[in-house]
């Protein structure tokens, strides 16, 4: 359980939760679960982009995954149908970058490993921008909280105190960009949205404030990777599922603690 690459694995995920925690707070409290899964599906476009032109995947996905994200809040703000809307975009976006990675022999090998994640084969390096990333996500957060909860709770209510709705969603939209950038060599693009909305969903059934549930998500989060690692090396099964899974069990039992 001590071997270099698991401790990286086990680093990267704690790390990743500290960004998704509360993040995916914010996604569960604004109804966004759709809109990540469009940026988090943009993603694999991203890839095969940075490998055609060379260039660093998370730069590449980064860039896809905020073009997305704006292209998204832009049209949410035309009052365009945005459930049809996200759905077209997200299996597009994927759609596209499924067939750019086929076009490419060496990613079309690896694809799976970008799909559902390869958290066992994180490096140093990896390791640095998953912390820095989501250090960047916290402080983004953490500057704009306040602003952030009151434009989730009303618009108006924003508007009346002296804040700009759409400035806070720019600051989401931001934040969520950079998480899946940095989380697609983890959980995969497949899997990136879950890992926001369930630990928040799970916090959500016992949270008493805003800030003990974005809390709660992170620990949520972090128990979901290390469990999920530790099933993984059991049973053999894959890293990215094994803790996706780890997490739904979380908010089964969290389900339970709220009938209570």
């Amino acid at each position: 359980m001590f071997d270099d690459f698991l401790a990286r694995a086990a680093i990267a995920g704690i790390g990743l939760t500290l960004a998704t925690g509360p993040l995916g707070a914010f996604v569960v409290w604004r109804r966004m679960a759709y809109f990540g899964d469009a940026t988090a599906h943009a993603a694999i476009l991203g890839v095969a982009l940075s490998f055609a032109f060379g260039t660093s995947v998370y730069i590449g996905t980064l860039g896809v995954a905020l073009a997305m994200a704006l292209t998204v809040a832009r049209l949410s703000g035309r009052g365009h149908a945005m459930d049809t809307m996200l759905g077209v975009l997200a299996h597009s976006a994927l759609a596209f970058g499924l067939l750019a990675a086929s076009l490419q022999s060496g990613l079309r090998v690896d694809l799976s490993a970008w799909l559902f994640g390869d958290i066992l084969a994180v490096s140093k390096t990896d390791l640095a921008i998953v912390w820095g990333g989501a250090a960047v996500v916290l402080a983004l957060l953490a500057w704009r909280w306040q602003g952030l909860l009151t434009s989730t709770i009303n618009d108006e209510l924003a508007m009346a105190s002296g804040i700009d709705p759409k400035r806070e969603q720019l600051v989401l939209t931001v934040a969520l960009a950079l998480t899946v950038a940095v989380s697609i060599k983890i959980v995969g693009a497949l899997l990136i949205a879950a890992l926001l909305i369930i630990p928040a969903a799970s916090a959500r059934q016992i949270a008493r404030s805003p800030e003990t549930m974005a809390i709660g998500a992170t620990g949520v989060g972090v128990a979901s990777v290390l469990l999920g690692l530790w099933a993984s090396m059991q049973f053999d099964t894959p890293a990215g599922p094994s803790i996706v899974s780890a997490a739904a069990a979380i908010f089964v039992v969290s389900l339970a603690l709220r009938r209570r």
